[in-house]
């Protein structure tokens, strides 16, 4: 028996602040335009949450996965960055190490999304709940933030800029989904976007309509022949031997 249960029409995708998948969303929409692809914002305490409850079929998200219940492959390392007032001192740098945030108020937000062994800087009096309370406090003059990249973006405003920091941590960005024996189709297909998978190689869904298809064979020589080939005439041939009726060119032969 064949399973007749329908395919799911909606594909659901949580992905945390400052990570983008509008190029993967368009891809998407280009080979699967029968399964509509709904994008679901969550904060990175939420996420987890949220592909456990099943409100989303994957995510993406952060390293590192809470718990071993769901599955991820890591895609790309964000730059990390510090953000600071545009009158800073380290406005005028092209880069930075944490040895020159030795004397600063290093800002390290509950959210915080790097693995810092031991941040850099001063540490504050308290830590601020969110990425975007302690954008605020560098705002006023209170300190510097340690961020990816991504983030000091979507927090952007005109009084504060960023530079980039060597020699530290930096987020990785990957994508997860409830750990089962198989992924879901859906979640294949997606995993062969974000791998750069070409259309033909990619597996799921489409990949399992295509099976036992097969690509029609040319015709044989033979066939096309039959099918309105014109043969080539061949010229008869004399009957040559001592015993036939006719000779070289055709002509009989003299008797003795």
């Amino acid at each position: 028996m064949t399973d007749s249960s329908p395919s799911p029409t909606t594909f659901r995708l949580a992905f945390v602040p400052g990570v983008t998948p509008s190029k993967w969303v368009r891809i998407w929409e280009q080979r699967l335009p029968d399964v509509r692809l709904t994008l679901l914002q969550v904060t990175p305490g939420e996420c987890f949450g949220t592909l456990r409850e099943g409100a989303a079929d994957a995510a993406l998200l952060r390293l590192p996965v809470d718990g071993e219940d769901l599955a991820a492959i890591p895609l790309y390392e964000e730059t990390t960055v510090v953000v600071v007032p545009k009158d800073h001192l380290f406005a005028a740098a092209e880069e930075l190490s944490p040895a020159d945030l030795a004397e600063e108020l290093v800002l390290h937000p509950l959210d915080d999304t790097l693995e810092w062994e031991a941040p850099p800087g001063r540490p504050a009096f308290q830590r601020p709940e969110t990425t975007a309370d302690a954008i605020e406090l560098v705002a006023a003059g209170v300190g510097v933030l340690v961020v990816p990249q991504s983030l000091a973006r979507l927090h952007h405003r005109k009084d504060l800029t960023y530079r980039t920091i060597t020699g530290v941590p930096q987020s990785r960005v990957a994508l997860s989904w409830p750990k089962a024996e198989e992924a879901p189709d859906l979640v294949e297909e997606f995993i062969g976007i974000v791998r750069g998978r070409t259309v033909n190689s990619t597996r799921g869904r489409r990949a399992e309509a295509q099976k036992g298809q097969k690509t029609a064979k040319p015709a044989p020589k033979a066939a096309k022949k039959a099918a309105g080939a014109k043969p080539q005439r061949q010229p008869a041939k004399p009957a040559r031997g001592k015993g036939g009726a006719a000779g070289r060119g055709g002509k009989p032969r003299r008797g003795r």
